[in-house]
């Protein structure tokens, strides 16, 4: 019964001490976690049970070319002063310019508060239908039927990560590492209330967007590459370090700093699409990146 159980298709996945309490909460006692464990390590199944285990395809690639083409989206959690207590933090961002479109704090992890958001951040952002690609991991609250109806009602088009990869996602998670690491984050003293969350995620946001001179972005804004106030501010930095050279050259062995920015931004590229980026540089007025 424990080969059984633990090979059917509802538990094929899990370890035994997730099995165990799974079937505890349907009323069902079959065994001790430490029986499953035995049993199963006497029949060399312990690692991977399922036969015919489904490979993990690499998530479709979107590239954008200006703001507000692809957002990527996650929840993080915010400590509280109540031990095992925590807030949420609901944050979405646009890949191409990195700024902060979108977010709202909770004590609870719920499809509604996803899709209220994405709501209200496609209001905030006057995006029309099919304009945008929204991605995210693969959590519950990410797949939820309330979300998945709003961006079929909005035209959003979703795209996830594979399932346990950080790495399909990584604009989301470089931005929570900026905001656990900022100065004012409070690490030790933790959240009082989660009005005192959303505070502190209201000034982050603003500081994040329009003063952080992001160093991906050659120390623009998030806030001034969105509205493409940046291609001024860098040609006048191009211009201020071309007349450095001129009055003196024996200063400079080559060229001067290298004030450009990828026209083309991408989400999880695969090897043709980067070598197809690399052959856009000659043709393009600044040189084609890609930021992963």
């Amino acid at each position: 019964m424990v080969l059984s159980i633990a090979n059917s298709s509802i538990y094929q996945n899990l370890p035994p001490c997730q099995i165990v309490p799974m079937l505890a909460d349907e009323g069902i006692y079959i065994a001790s976690e430490s029986t499953f464990y035995r049993v199963l390590r006497s029949e060399n199944q312990l690692a991977h049970r399922q036969s015919n285990r489904p490979a993990q395809t690499k998530p479709k690639a979107y590239s954008a070319s200006h703001a507000n083409q692809v957002w990527s989206w996650d929840i993080t959690y915010l400590a509280t002063q109540v031990l095992g207590m925590f807030f949420y933090l609901y944050l979405i961002m646009d890949i191409f310019s990195r700024k902060i479109v979108g977010w709202s704090v909770h004590d609870v992890q719920l499809s509604d508060h996803a899709a209220k958001l994405i709501k209200q951040t496609c209001c905030d952002e006057k995006i029309t239908r099919d304009q945008i690609v929204l991605h995210s991991d693969n959590g519950k609250t990410m797949k939820g039927m309330t979300m998945l109806a709003m961006l079929e009602t909005l035209g959003v088009i979703p795209s996830f990560s594979r399932p346990s990869v950080s790495d399909d996602n990584p604009y989301s998670e470089a931005l929570f590492k900026t905001l656990k690491y900022h100065s004012t984050f409070p690490m030790f003293s933790k959240f009082a209330t989660i009005n005192d969350a959303r505070n502190w995620c209201e000034k982050f946001v603003t500081w994040y967007n329009q003063q952080h001179l992001h160093s991906a972005l050659k120390f623009v804004t998030p806030e001034q590459r969105h509205n493409g106030e940046d291609i001024i501010i860098r040609h006048k930095r191009h211009l201020v370090y071309e007349v450095a050279k001129k009055q003196q050259p024996e200063r400079w062995s080559g060229k001067t700093r290298d004030w450009s920015l990828p026209t083309i931004v991408m989400l999880n590229p695969d090897k043709k699409l980067r070598l197809a980026s690399q052959k856009l540089n000659d043709f393009l007025e600044e040189p084609v990146g890609i930021i992963i």
